[in-house]
């Protein structure tokens, strides 16, 4: 018996929530908190704990969406294959959603209603991602909204670089999730979701200055050299391995977060090193699409 091999049903609730992205929420949290203008470190675990019970919710939801047509198309997904009851999905994503925005909305208007927008925009998405093919712009809405979240509870609150790093992050995963839209489809991989990837590294070249600048250049070349190797297997091989690729590419959300505080002189850098890294091994065991 393998001692290190979670049960059954945790495994089932681990797959469901996709917490192999789970440190890619974090860093978010960390990157928005600190653009805007950081605080006392409980409030950034705080509003942390309360915005991955919104992600686990939301990804408790979309195989509950999804039922039908996993059923038909994905038969290996929790639902289908039988590991747990679809009732129950629906039950634990909601029951998420609901402790997630009942831990933020008390904090203040602003943060009640980035929350609200946040919690609307994540059932919109579930509701609506496989029949719109503009559900990546709702999927971008929803990490750009995290950042809001995040900086609404620090000391300067929403900011203009709060706003502008989190549209490009929102670019970003825009760009990710049209690429992972041919995951499970036949046919050529497109280029041009790799020019939304882009965003981070054009913004950085476009407002750093002073001690950000050579941060930023130097973390702009790590993360255009990981993108470029993670589109590598979608684009330039002659079976393109799209998840693989999709998968690397959300861990390289870390090293987005990284860029936009584009500062390596503080202890607090690791932690995104830690989370990139932390993803990776996530994926290992749990996958991350």
């Amino acid at each position: 018996m393998n001692l290190l091999r979670p049960p059954s049903k945790l495994r089932t609730l681990l797959v469901l929530g996709r917490v192999s992205n789970v440190p890619t929420v974090w860093s978010n949290c960390l990157a928005g908190w600190w653009l805007g203008g950081g605080g006392p470190w409980v409030e950034l675990v705080w509003v942390s704990a309360a915005l991955t019970l919104l992600y686990l919710g939301g990804m408790f939801l979309n195989d509950a969406f999804d039922a039908n047509f996993d059923r038909q198309h994905r038969r290996l997904r929790p639902i289908p294959s039988g590991a747990i009851r679809e009732k129950e999905v629906w039950q634990w994503g909601f029951c998420c959603l609901a402790l997630g925005a009942a831990g933020l909305v008390w904090a203040g208007t602003t943060t009640a209603i980035l929350t609200l927008l946040l919690t609307l925009c994540i059932l919109l998405y579930n509701a609506v991602h496989k029949l719109a093919g503009a559900a990546p712009l709702l999927m971008g809405t929803c990490r750009w909204l995290v950042y809001l979240v995040s900086a609404s509870v620090a000391a300067d609150g929403v900011t203009g670089s709060v706003l502008w790093c989190g549209l490009a992050l929102a670019c970003y995963v825009m760009g990710l999730s049209w690429l992972a839209r041919k995951e499970n489809r036949r046919g050529p991989v497109p280029y041009w979701p790799g020019i939304f990837l882009a965003a981070p590294v054009v913004l950085a070249g476009l407002v750093d200055d002073g001690p950000a600048r050579q941060a930023g250049l130097v973390l702009s070349l790590v993360l255009g050299v990981w993108v470029f190797w993670a589109l590598g297997h979608a684009f330039w091989r002659r079976e393109p391995k799209v998840g693989y690729a999709v998968a690397r590419l959300l861990a390289g959300i870390t090293l987005v977060d990284l860029l936009a505080v584009a500062d390596l002189s503080r202890p607090w850098t690791g932690l995104f090193v830690f989370w990139f890294v932390l993803a990776l091994l996530f994926q290992r065991y749990i996958p991350a699409t």
